[in-house]
């Protein structure tokens, strides 16, 4: 699949006048490694990879760089969340007929539609449009602008593509709940959620995560001590968020992660836990915790400084 892309690719490392390059791939795309490896050492590069894991852009293995003196990062299978001038941004695209939209058509009950979808989906987006809009649909896009830098992007931390709409229905295009989900408590808006890969359509709520975090917030009520978390991740750190909120308590205390995991959270010994990380870990992998890890915005309710009914998704702005 990748081969496609690799003459585009080998045209930018030499351009840099790049000899030693250094890869970073996500959890899905690192069985394409060996294939990959061997297209650039045939083209000259000398090569050196990032063995860890990888959850976006916002996770740059700029170390691996360092570590083995490379001139260049190859990101693949995201886009820029910030600007970096030793890291080349490799997109890795996922196609399907489009036409498989017409799964979504009886779930939408207005004809203002927002189109949103994920990074692998993004280069889809014009076509996705014709084909609405040949179905009588008024599609609203969003332009593309810091960490969503792709028209109609949306990230797990960041839904301005998606607020940016305006009234009407949102139709996402892609796989898994947790964005259709965050849009959904993001933007107030109905959500129909299209998974492109087996066309299966769907209408989403947010009430089940509601509950979920509601029962997560009651288990941390009372915590005598609360450790807040900043990662270390270069797209990440969020030292001034958490410094504010841990003037919220006197029991609170910052605490720097680069991997957040649960048995490190354990040994901390903290009562809960607030992460100002990568926001998906508070949602996605409470059931891993044996303490509470809650959101910013539910650290702030359980301080009294927010209310339930203001309750928000948390993004990175």
């Amino acid at each position: 699949m990748w081969l496609s892309g690799a003459s585009d690719l080998i045209k930018k490392l030499e351009k840099r006048g790049a000899h030693k390059v250094a890869l970073q791939f996500p959890e899905g795309l690192k069985r394409q490694v060996a294939e990959i490896v061997a297209g650039l050492k045939d083209a000259g590069f000398e090569v050196i990879i990032s063995g860890d894991p990888c959850y976006g852009a916002c996770d740059l293995a700029l170390d691996t760089v360092t570590c083995g003196d490379a001139d260049v990062l190859v990101h693949f299978g995201h886009a820029p969340v910030d600007t970096r001038e030793n890291v080349i941004f490799e997109p890795w695209t996922v196609d399907f007929n489009v036409s498989v939209l017409e799964n979504a058509l009886p779930l939408l009950k207005e004809k203002t539609v927002g189109l949103v979808t994920t990074v692998q989906h993004a280069h889809l987006v014009p076509p996705m449009e014709a084909f609405l809009a040949s179905h009588g649909y008024e599609v609203r896009v969003t332009e593309g602008a810091g960490r969503t830098p792709l028209r109609g992007q949306v990230l797990g931390c960041s839904f301005a593509a998606a607020k940016s709409t305006g009234d009407g229905e949102i139709l996402f295009v892609g796989t898994g709940l947790f964005h259709p989900i965050g849009i959904a408590l993001a933007t107030k808006a109905r959500v129909i959620a299209l998974d492109p890969l087996t066309g299966t359509a769907q209408e989403v709520s947010a009430d089940t995560l509601l509950r979920r975090r509601f029962a997560v917030m009651e288990k941390a009520r009372g915590a005598q001590h609360t450790g807040i978390i900043v990662s270390t991740k270069s797209g990440q750190q969020r030292r001034a968020l958490a410094e504010r909120l841990a003037a919220l308590s006197p029991g609170a205390v910052i605490v720097t992660m680069r991997e957040v995991n649960p048995d490190e959270l354990l040994n901390l010994g903290f009562d809960c836990y607030v992460n100002t990380a990568c926001p998906r870990l508070a949602y996605d992998d409470q059931v891993r915790f044996k303490k509470p890890v809650l959101s910013p915005q539910e650290f702030e309710i359980l301080c009294g400084v927010r209310t339930w009914d203001d309750y928000l998704i948390d993004e990175i702005v």
